[in-house]
C-alpha cells in the first residue's frame, strides 16, 4: 500500500512506515490543487496542521483507508466527510501534552513578568528598568478551560508554582479532579475568580469565540489570556477592544483563527499581546514522539487491521483487544451470514449481548455486526467507520439489548432484522475462547463454522433431501467439507448449511434451486 507524507514529519517515522511494508512518498508543500492530482493514487494521508484535507480532497481520494495526524488537532480534517466515506481518521493525542503544556507555561511566565517586550528595549540600547513591572504567580488563581492531558499537565505545573487551580471541562470525573487537586467550577465561575484563563479545549461549533465580548465583562479587571489550543476559541475582535480598554491587562497566543497570521493584524499592534508562531508542539522530542505513533498506528492500520486513536471509530484499548477481538469477529459473521441469507429490506436490526457478551464494551461489537450485515446487501463499499452513517441515511433503527442468562452458553450474541412483519433471527458463540460458531438460525439450532464458501438452503423436511443434495453436488464435482442441519419439526421446515470447496455457478445454482423440495438456496460466502 502506498502512503503520502504531505506534512514535515520526523525521519524515524518515515523509517517506521517503510520496515513496516509500506511504499512511502514524502511530498511536502503541495498546493491544494496538486494534492487533490495525486491523492486518488494513495491507500494513507500522514499530515500535520499544514495540509488541508477538505470534502474535494476526501471525495478525491479513491483509495484512501486512513488520514493520520501527527499531533493532536484536527480541524483542518472535514472528519463527517471522511467518515461517510469509510475513511479512519487518526490522530496521536498523547505525544505533543508535555511541550505544549511546557509552551503554555511559558508564554505565562513571559506574559507575567514582560520578558518579550523587556528583550526588544533591552537589545534596542534602552534600560527602562521602571517600564516592565510584573506579577507574581505566586498565591495567584490559574483557570484552566479544558482539563484533557494537556490541561491535567499545565495544572501540575501551576500547582508547582503554589497557584490555586481551578478546573472546567463537562468530562472532568469528579475522581480525576480529586487527583489532580484542582477546584472544579462552571465556565461563569471560572471567568469571574481566575486572575489568569488558560485555554487547553479542541475548536468546535460550541467552543467557538466562546472568549468572546459577553465573556469578557465576566471576567476580573486585569486578567491574563493565554490561547495555545486553537484559533477562534477567542474572539480576536473583542480581546483587541479588551486589552486596549486595559480590560484585559495581558494576552499570549501561539494560535490564531488564520494561520499564518496576517503582519497587519491589529493584535500584534498592542505591547500587552505576545505571541508565537503555532509552536506548541515544536520540539525535538514531541516532534519525535507524534512521528513514532503516526507511523505505527499507520503501519497497524493498513498492514493489521488495528485501529488506534480513531477519532470516528470506537477505540479498544490494546489490554481489552484481545477480551473484545473473538465477539468482534462473531459480530462480523453473524451479521454477514444474515445478510447474506435475507430476502427483504431491511428497517429495524435488533442486536443482542446475552452472558458475558453483555459485561464488556459492546460499540465496536455493533459495529462489527453492522458492518457484516450491511456489506453483503449494498453496492457501495461498508466499513467500520462509514457502517452507523449508513445505516441511520437509510433509516434503519438500531436497538440494543443485553441479557445476563445465556443458557447452555456463557455468552451469545443474536441479530434481528425485521421489515414490515418478516422477523429473521441469527444468534452465534464462541467456542474455545476465540472461534465463532452459529448456534441457531430462525430459531432452528445447529452449529455451523462459519468459513469459506457455504450453502444455505431451505426445505421441507422430508426423506431423501440430504441424500439428493450430496448426489447433485457429487455430480457437479463440488466437495463437500462439513454439512449442519436443522429443523423446525418432523415434516416441517428445515435448513441445512454446506461448506464447499468451490463456488457454484449461476448455472448450477439454478439447476439446484430447481430440486423437489428445496424453498430456497443461497450461496453464502465468509
Amino acid at each position: 500500500m502506498r502512503v503520502l507524507v504531505s506534512d514535515a514529519l520526523a525521519a524515524k517515522g518515515v523509517e517506521i512506515l517503510k520496515k513496516g511494508g509500506l511504499k512511502v512518498d514524502v511530498n511536502v508543500g503541495l498546493k491544494p490543487a496538486e494534492l487533490l492530482e495525486v491523492i486518488p493514487d494513495y491507500d494513507g494521508l500522514i499530515i500535520r496542521s499544514a495540509t488541508k484535507v477538505t470534502q474535494e480532497v476526501v471525495a478525491a481520494a479513491k483509495n484512501l483507508k486512513i488520514i493520520g495526524r501527527a499531533g493532536s488537532g484536527l480541524d483542518n480534517v472535514d472528519i463527517p466527510a471522511a467518515t461517510k466515506r469509510g475513511i479512519v481518521v487518526m490522530n496521536t493525542p498523547g505525544g505533543n501534552t508535555v511541550t505544549t503544556a511546557e509552551h503554555a507555561f511559558a508564554l505565562l511566565i513571559s506574559m507575567a513578568r514582560r520578558v518579550p517586550q523587556a528583550d526588544a528595549s533591552t537589545k534596542s540600547g534602552k534600560w527602562e528598568k521602571k517600564k516592565f513591572m510584573g506579577i507574581e504567580l505566586f498565591n495567584k488563581t490559574l483557570g484552566i478551560i479544558g482539563v484533557g492531558a494537556i490541561g491535567s499537565h499545565v495544572a501540575k505545573i501551576a500547582q508547582g508554582m503554589m497557584m490555586n487551580v481551578l478546573a472546567y471541562d463537562a468530562f472532568l470525573s469528579p475522581e480525576k479532579a480529586k487527583a489532580l487537586g484542582v477546584e472544579v467550577v462552571d465556565l461563569e465561575g471560572l471567568l469571574s475568580r481566575s486572575d489568569i484563563i488558560t485555554i487547553h479545549a479542541p475548536l468546535t461549533a460550541d467552543t467557538k469565540h466562546m472568549i468572546n465580548a459577553a465573556s469578557i465583562e465576566k471576567m476580573k479587571a486585569g486578567v491574563r489570556i493565554i490561547n495555545c489550543a486553537r484559533g477562534g476559541i477567542v474572539d480576536e475582535g473583542a480581546l483587541y477592544e479588551a486589552l486596549k480598554a486595559g480590560k484585559v491587562a495581558g494576552a499570549a497566543f501561539d494560535v490564531f483563527e488564520k494561520e499564518p497570521v496576517d503582519p497587519t493584524h491589529p493584535l500584534l499592534t498592542l505591547e500587552n499581546f505576545i505571541c508565537t508562531p503555532h509552536l506548541g508542539a515544536a520540539t525535538k522530542e514531541a516532534q519525535e514522539n507524534v512521528a513514532l505513533a503516526i507511523a505505527e498506528q499507520t503501519v497497524d492500520f493498513l498492514v493489521r487491521d488495528v485501529a488506534r486513536f480513531a477519532v470516528n471509530l470506537p477505540s479498544v484499548p490494546s489490554d481489552l483487544l484481545p477480551k473484545l477481538q473473538p465477539y468482534i469477529d462473531l459480530a462480523e459473521k453473524v451479521g454477514s451470514f444474515i445478510g447474506q441469507t435475507n430476502e427483504s429490506g431491511i428497517e429495524e436490526i435488533t442486536i443482542t449481548y446475552v452472558g458475558e457478551a453483555a459485561d464488556i464494551d459492546t460499540a465496536p461489537i455493533k459495529i462489527s455486526a453492522l458492518k457484516g450485515l450491511l456489506s453483503p446487501i449494498l453496492e457501495e463499499p461498508v466499513n467500520s467507520v462509514n457502517a452507523p452513517g449508513i445505516a441511520k441515511e437509510r433509516g434503519i433503527q438500531i436497538v440494543e439489548g443485553k441479557r445476563s442468562d445465556a443458557g447452555d452458553f456463557s455468552s451469545l450474541l443474536s441479530i434481528k432484522v425485521k421489515s414490515g412483519e418478516t422477523e429473521r433471527t441469527v444468534v452465534g458463540a464462541i467456542f474455545n475462547k476465540t472461534e465463532p460458531r452459529l448456534v441457531k438460525v430462525d430459531g432452528m439450532s445447529l452449529e455451523v463454522i462459519p468459513f469459506g464458501n457455504m450453502l444455505y438452503i431451505i426445505s421441507e423436511d422430508q426423506p431423501g433431501v440430504i441424500g439428493m443434495l450430496g448426489q447433485f453436488l457429487s455430480e457437479h464435482h463440488v466437495n463437500i467439507s462439513r454439512m449442519q442441519l436443522g429443523r423446525e419439526k418432523a415434516g416441517g421446515k428445515a435448513i441445512s448449511v454446506i461448506s464447499v470447496d468451490s463456488i457454484l455457478g449461476s448455472e448450477v445454482l439454478e439447476k439446484m434451486r430447481a430440486l423437489p423440495h428445496l424453498r430456497s438456496v443461497k450461496q453464502v460466502k465468509m
